[in-house]
């Protein structure tokens, strides 16, 4: 059996990663990892574009270095070179877009472009043999939150998709409202453990018990108007002054919010295809209270709930070798001319059938 050996770049928001994975069949190894955080976003609350792109083009040179060093092995030894090229922030797409596109030429490399997405559906594979297709895929990030079908790799079904804020972005705005630290998704669900679930019961956005799967928001999800709430909840306990006494109650209130709806809308999913596998992706997926509830939602005989470790739920370079190297087997290298794009479909991608 082949085995393809791939070098990646992820530099799609303010991670710069660079990693070496082989795969053998639908086996993957982890030859190397490494992912550099930009923490001087903090100081703005948020990601900003221009910052991530100049910190790319001065961090990925030492980082892919420190990749192959890693991995005990130079450019050449490798089959490919994967790289996102899309979805993400344009500049910082561009930087290791081109930086891969060079180094490949120099090196003779054939280079093949990774739809981020898709990155995050292989992550967890590359710790859980197991979680392999057909699967229900729920991917939770900072700016995606889809539910896919995915009958095999290369083979997705959009199922449904938030309509607004991503789960990602609705903790961090809620963690900001409640004076949490930028990124707010882990600072949130420890304060929220602390909180009393019966204080702020908040509604479970666009679930009904009479929704039929041919209800245009029976998969959907949204959370503008659970983070509007949450805004409210805030301003009154600080109208009243209980703010400190009530910001771990409201917190609790709004994850539990968000799992409820996350969990029941992946339940459903799993039963209409008859899915006994579900593969958690994105870096809301490392969330416990997330975890445990869509464990306790899907414990029929045969199924299983997979997730990454938070190394593999972040942007990361692994996820995007991974795919790189299912996509340079099935024959795929990037057209010189290959670019960025802020958005694009995942490729494989089909029309619901409900």
């Amino acid at each position: 059996m082949t085995t393809v050996r791939v070098l990646s770049i992820e530099t799609s928001c303010d991670e710069t990663s660079a990693a070496v994975v082989e795969r053998t069949g639908d086996t993957f190894a982890l030859r190397s990892l490494v992912i550099l955080s930009q923490d001087v976003h903090r100081i703005f609350g948020g990601v900003v574009p221009e910052i991530a792109s100049r910190q790319h083009l001065t961090a990925l040179p030492p980082v892919v270095r420190e990749a192959l060093r890693d991995a005990s092995c130079d450019v050449q030894d490798c089959d490919a070179i994967a790289v996102t090229h899309a979805p993400g922030l344009v500049g910082a797409l561009l930087v290791g877009v081109h930086f891969a596109k060079a180094l490949g030429l120099a090196r003779s490399v054939p280079v093949v472009p990774v739809h981020h997405l898709e990155g995050h559906l292989f992550a967890t594979a590359l710790e859980h043999p197991l979680a392999t297709p057909p699967f229900t895929a729920l991917l939770v990030s900072g700016g995606h939150t889809l539910l896919l079908d995915v009958e095999d790799w290369g083979v997705y079904r959009l199922l449904g998709q938030t309509r607004d804020d991503a789960a990602g972005e609705a903790f961090d705005k809620v963690a900001k409202l409640l004076g949490l630290p930028y990124p707010g998704g882990r600072p949130l669900e420890l304060l929220a453990r602390e909180g009393d679930p019966s204080r702020h019961v908040f509604s479970r956005p666009m679930l009904r018990r009479n929704q039929q799967p041919e209800d245009a928001d029976y998969f959907d999800l949204s959370f503008s108007g659970l983070k509007t709430a949450v805004m409210l909840a805030v301003r009154a306990a600080e109208a009243a002054g209980t703010i400190d006494a009530e910001r771990a109650h409201i917190a609790r209130g709004f994850q539990d919010a968000v799992v409820d709806t996350l969990v029941a809308k992946t339940a459903r999913a799993a039963r209409l295809f008859n899915r006994d596998r579900v593969v958690l992706g994105g870096g809301v997926a490392c969330n416990v209270a997330l975890q445990h509830a869509m464990q306790r939602a899907l414990r029929s005989p045969g199924q299983v709930v997979y997730a990454p470790s938070p190394r593999l739920a972040t942007d990361n370079a692994a996820m995007i070798a991974a795919a790189g190297a299912f996509r340079f087997s099935a024959g795929e290298i990037g057209d010189p001319a290959f670019s960025a794009h802020a958005s694009m479909v995942i490729p494989g991608m089909l029309q619901p059938s409900r």
